[in-house]
């Protein structure tokens, strides 16, 4: 699985729905999960994992063009943390 379209086309497959049905579940699952981290909550899928932000603190790096040190702001990040199960099937 390497993009979207084949992910929808796993998910029809597996669940026995229609494409255009397991496009509408993949978008509204990723639209919850992008909401409820905008709110600062946590998504835990037991066994699979955890969505979450994690939080950058603001910090000077440097351009690599001019080597001039830059400001770089502070900023959430989403993360995410594998379950064991998850952990487990692929190693």
């Amino acid at each position: 699985m390497a993009n979207k379209s084949e992910l929808i086309d796993q998910i029809a497959e597996a669940a026995g729905i229609s494409k255009a049905a397991a496009g509408r579940a993949l978008d509204a699952t990723t639209a919850l999960i992008t909401t409820a981290l905008k709110k600062g909550e946590l998504v835990t899928l037991i066994g699979f994992g955890t969505f979450y932000v994690g939080k950058r603190e603001a910090r000077s790096g440097r351009n690599p063009r001019t080597g001039a040190t830059i400001n770089i702001k502070a900023a959430n990040s989403p993360k995410f943390r594998a379950g064991k199960s998850l952990k487990d099937a692929v190693n």
